[in-house]
């Protein structure tokens, strides 16, 4: 677990063997950055959960800062006071991994999947000029990463555009928790590992997750040691 202060193990939001334990910050910060649809979650008053696109800033702090923004009518705008904290989850390529794959299949069936928890107390942006910022860096990430267009939200008439900016509320999270949890195989042998991305590269629609998976085995073995 990467954290600020002097958090202790009662503030994991996520159960995490050591064998799937990632506290590279980079491989951490790269993985919010390829799957930046998150998921916010939110326990006070109640328990709230929003699907949303949230940019990170990197330089900010030590686990950096994150950025997104809800409907003003969604409940969970109310806590962001700087004082209630959230859980951003983002999550990663997942497949199911059959047991048929490894040398010795006298196993049972899992789920691999990468996730990153960032934990943090959001602070509301209001202001009509940080608003703007917000939408702009989430849009040219946006547009840069899956459009590849020249789309520019100032190009719309600025009536319209404050018009709708009056119907959200921005956030800012500085990240004060990062866990990392990247369950792939990675503790089982060389040929196990390599079944599993064969078996997913030749699976129908999993191609991905198979290129995915091979390239983490690739990062995890150059990891940095754990600190626990």
């Amino acid at each position: 677990m990467a954290s600020a202060g002097e958090a202790g193990p009662q503030m994991e939001t996520l159960y995490i063997p050591d064998a799937h334990r990632v506290e590279d910050l980079k491989l951490l910060h790269d993985t919010m950055d390829d799957y930046p649809f998150a998921v916010l979650v939110t326990t006070a008053p109640s328990l709230r959960i929003t699907h949303i696109p949230v940019w990170l800033d990197r330089s900010a702090g030590k686990f950096g800062a994150l950025y997104g923004h809800v409907a003003k009518h969604n409940p969970q705008s109310s806590v962001f006071d700087g004082r209630n904290t959230a859980v951003i989850v983002f999550q990663g390529p997942h497949a199911y991994i059959s047991p048929t794959w490894y040398e010795n299949p006298k196993a049972v069936p899992t789920w691999n999947f990468s996730t990153v928890h960032a934990s943090g107390k959001p602070q509301p942006l209001t202001d009509e000029e940080q608003l703007h910022a917000l939408l702009m860096t989430l849009i040219a990430r946006s547009e840069n990463k899956y459009s590849k267009s020249n789309y520019n939200l100032d190009e719309l008439p600025k009536t319209y555009t404050s018009s709708l900016m009056q119907g959200i509320v921005g956030f800012r999270m500085p990240v004060e928790m990062l866990e990392g949890k990247f369950k792939l195989g990675q503790e089982r042998s060389e040929k196990d590992k390599a079944s599993i991305v064969t078996h997913l590269e030749a699976t129908p629609g999993e191609q991905a997750v198979g290129e995915y998976t091979a390239r983490m085995y690739e990062r995890l073995r150059a990891r940095p040691p754990q600190a626990h």
